[in-house]
This record gives structure tokens, sequence and C-alpha cells, in this order.
């Protein structure tokens, strides 16, 4: 989950509702819902507030994650996925999360770890012993060498990881190596599986929110720019291209997150900001009326794993102050001392 930087960035929660053409074969992955807040008359959006601050040539192979869950801050927002990892495969349910490097899963003998889960989820473990395919990544691997660099390291020591988060939550472990089997989809839409053999953490051993059964999964899928992500990883094995694209459905649910290309003759694009961390744009101004805001251009930041949709101060002031002065009629409030609120129908 990546970290929230400086009040200067804004955090992005993109959520698309176009379709996309297949070209090629694509791997699909199924997306639900992660977090939903608390139920009842709870504070849904200071949760979920509170839960973003915390994280702040050829044609080849397309990889399609389908995914479920809905944008809506009063429902839930964040999505998971299921993959199936070692041999025998065994089904993982992971968040995606663009903000974020690696992929790991709750490991056998995990201390701290959750055991269950109010999604209505059935948690596992993984055991690099019970896979056939499954090991441990040494020190001196060059994965490790170049994600996790050792000072120390001897021939046979574990690649060890540790993630911590701004709630003082963490998860830490070691890296394994194992097959993970994905769906891929043709383009005449037939499902058929391919395997990877992708490098990820094995946790074993979990602190703070990452072990409350309210939200809990088997780990985090990260789709970062780092070499040690899914996505590079695949890429680097030439199964398919460094793109991906995800199709969320904010209202009814569902969605899609595809690696690899796809085609849709009215796609807009951008730019990501060249030699960034996370997957950054530049927001070049903000329109209400039809009128450009006079507002300094900045970064945004492009992050799944983000619930809300956040701007600096002075960028959301002048924002609230321009639509009280183009609709005057509209009846803003407070909710939860934080949100300013209001109804409204028309163009």
């Amino acid at each position: 989950m990546g970290d929230l930087r400086n009040g200067c960035l804004i955090l992005l929660l993109i959520l698309m509702g176009f379709g996309v053409d297949v070209k090629g074969e694509n791997l699909v992955f199924n997306v639900k819902h992660k977090y939903g807040g608390r139920n009842g008359n709870g504070s849904i959006l200071n949760d979920l507030k509170a839960h973003d601050n915390r994280r702040h040539s050829r044609m080849l192979t397309v990889i399609d994650f389908k995914l479920g869950g809905n944008g809506l801050p009063t429902d839930a927002a964040l999505y998971y996925t299921k993959i199936s990892i070692g041999t025998p495969s065994r089904d993982f349910h992971v968040q995606v999360d663009t903000g974020s490097d690696i992929l790991w899963v709750n490991c056998a003998s995990c201390e701290g770890c959750p055991t269950k889960s109010d999604l209505g989820i059935d948690l596992m473990t993984y055991d690099p012993k019970a896979s056939a395919n499954g090991k441990s990544v040494s020190c001196d691997e060059e994965f490790c060498m170049l994600n996790t660099p050792y000072s120390d390291c001897r021939t046979g020591m574990p690649c060890d990881f540790q993630v911590s988060y701004g709630d003082g939550s963490s998860t830490a472990g070691f890296f394994v190596k194992d097959d993970i089997q994905f769906e891929q989809v043709s383009g005449d839409l037939q499902t058929t599986s391919m395997n990877g053999s992708i490098a990820f953490g094995c946790s074993s051993r979990q602190s703070g929110e990452l072990g409350a059964s309210n939200q809990a999964v088997d780990g985090i899928l990260g789709f970062g720019q780092a070499s040690s992500s899914v996505i590079s990883q695949l890429a680097a094995t030439g199964k398919v291209k460094k793109i991906f694209a995800h199709c969320l459905d904010g209202k009814n649910g569902g969605g899609i997150f595809t690696i690899g290309p796809v085609v849709h003759p009215k796609v807009n694009t951008t730019p990501l900001v060249p030699d960034a961390p996370h997957y950054n744009v530049i927001m070049k101004g903000i329109e209400v009326g039809g009128q450009v805001l006079d507002i300094p251009t900045t970064m945004a930041i492009i992050d799944s794993g983000t619930t809300l949709a956040y701007l600096p101060h002075k960028v959301y002031s002048t924002l609230i102050d321009k639509l009280i002065e183009r609709h005057p009629q509209l009846n803003i409030h407070l909710v939860e001392q934080s949100f300013h609120c209001f109804d409204y129908t028309g163009k």
C-alpha cells in the first residue's frame, strides 16, 4: 500500500467505466470489495479517510483479472482478486494495489495473521514445502540483490522483507518463488490457464490492522513500477508487455484488471511522470462550469489502494468556493465535521 507523501500530492482512485476490446490473449483478475467502513451510523467517510492515510512488436499474452466491488464511499471501495499459487494450486484472495511493489501472502505458522474474514471468503496460508515447485529465494540471488540488498549475505541465507504502514501495522517474512496460475482470454473470449514463476513474499509475522477480521484478505498484489512487482516480473520473462489497465464499476460493482495491450477506439491518454516512484501524472487544471480554476499545476498519484480522492487544501477550498459561486442554490453541509456534501441533479 502506497505511503501518503505530502500535501502537494493528490491521491486519486481512478474509476474508469469504459469497456476494452481484447487484442491477443488476456489474463483476467476478478476483484471484489475489501473495505467498506463501519456499518450502521458509523463514521464511514472518516473510516475511509483514515484507511487511506495509512496507505498512502509481436503480440504478447494479456492477463485479465476480473474485478468485483464498487467505489461508493458509503460502501466497499477497495478491490481484491483471486489468484492461484503452487503445484497443486491453491486459491488466494489478495488486494490489488498499484501503490506498492510486491506480492505477498500469509505464510503457514504466521504470527498475527488473520484466521477469519468478514468478507465472506475462506482465508488461506501458503506453505512452500507443500508445493512441488515452491522454494525460498536466497539473499545472493539477483532478485534479492536488486530489491533487498544485504551487507552480510552468506550463501543459503533467506531473502527477507518487511513492509511498514503509517498506522503502525506491518508485515514481515521472506521471499519465495513458485508458480502462479493466471486466466488468459484469447480474442474469441475463450479462457485458458497460463503459469508464471514469480518471486513473492511469504508473510510470517503481522501486526496492527492487517490482522483485523473485518477487512482480512490473504495478502496484497502489488502492481507498482519496481522490478519486484508482478507486472515487472512477467514483463521481464517476455510473457506480457509492461502495460496495464483497470476498469472498475464503482456503481454496480465488478470490473476487470488487465495486464498487456488493449484496444479501444476512443481512449484518451496522458503521459506518466518519468522517474517517479509511483504512477504519477500532471494535473493541469480543474474546471467548474467551463471556467478553469486559478490553481497551481501539480502531480497526482494513481493508486488503486486509496479509497477517496484528495486535493491540497488550497485547491480544495478554491473548488468549493467556485461551486458555491456557480450554484448558490446548493445546500452544502458538513458530514462528519470534514466533508462538504450536497445533493445535485442536472448539468
